[in-house]
């Protein structure tokens, strides 16, 4: 039994030296949440046992949580680079499987691909995602397109986003066009999204389903243009949990070697 005790420490030592692993490995990647593990005890009981006879048989992995903290600023003065300060995901859309993801990491830019043959470009993330926004008149989420000309024919000359997110796109004869304001999205609870790697993120039955609101007002978060939010990887941290993390396997381990030693030692004594 006491094998299989110091087994359960071992494979939940080896849960956490990963997870740790992924977040330092991740400390310079842009949105990025960090993660923790957390344990439970596993004891032998049923309803007949004496409860100053409860034997522990060592611990699982209860779950590994997310942490939304709020990340570091880095401003880069790119007017489709966004940060969220406080709650509130960007919602981002694939053309390909036309599933929606959430994510904190606002690094966006103009898809120009089929500008020339529809006249429009998209606004989408590192991945080809089309952000999602607003439009007068309509609160269901949509992609962002941009007009390569105006009504008058100007060409496109640049994009705005305002602390309220109302996107703009500006035209070479000085005219303005508004795109959509930004949809944020909030979850019941975060802690339930599934993540899908590359920043993204999905709603699941544990999260609920996304509601949608404009950036600054009730509880959603402040938009900036211009500036992204880094990983919330605390290095210190990360690097003190490591070692201690290391020591626990050891410590297991170590278990599992005189555990294994003293079957060995009994079995040639009966030999």
């Amino acid at each position: 039994m006491s094998y299989a005790t110091s087994l359960t420490g071992l494979q939940n030592a080896q849960t956490n030296l990963n997870v740790i692993a992924n977040n330092i490995s991740n400390a310079d990647t842009t949105g990025f949440k960090q993660s923790t593990v957390q344990f439970a005890n596993l004891v032998a009981t049923s309803a007949y046992t004496n409860p100053k006879e409860v034997v522990g048989i060592g611990s699982a992995v209860a779950q590994i949580e997310q942490d939304f903290s709020q990340g570091a600023v880095e401003t880069t003065g790119s007017a489709l680079d966004l940060e969220i300060s406080g709650q509130g995901f960007f919602a981002v859309k694939s053309p390909i499987t036309t599933q929606t993801a959430y994510t904190r990491n606002g690094n966006f830019s103009l898809d120009s691909t089929n500008a020339a043959a529809t006249g429009n470009s998209y606004i989408v993330d590192t991945n080809g995602n089309r952000l999602q926004v607003t439009t007068s008149g309509s609160s269901t989420p949509g992609d962002a397109i941009v007009a390569t000309t105006d009504s008058t024919g100007a060409a496109f000359a640049g994009v705005t986003v305002s602390a309220s997110g109302v996107v703009s796109a500006s035209y070479s004869d000085g005219g303005s066009t508004p795109v959509g304001t930004i949809a944020l999205a909030s979850f019941i609870s975060p802690d339930g999204l599934l993540q899908n790697g590359d920043q993204d993120y999905t709603a699941t039955g544990l999260s609920g389903q996304p509601v949608y609101g404009q950036p600054a007002t009730g509880t959603y978060g402040t938009l900036r243009s211009g500036a992204l939010e880094e990983s919330n990887v605390d290095l210190s941290t990360q690097l003190v949990d490591l070692i201690t993390a290391q020591q626990y396997f050891e410590a297991n381990s170590k278990a599992i070697d005189a555990n294994t030693t003293t079957v060995e030692n009994i079995i040639n004594l009966h030999q």
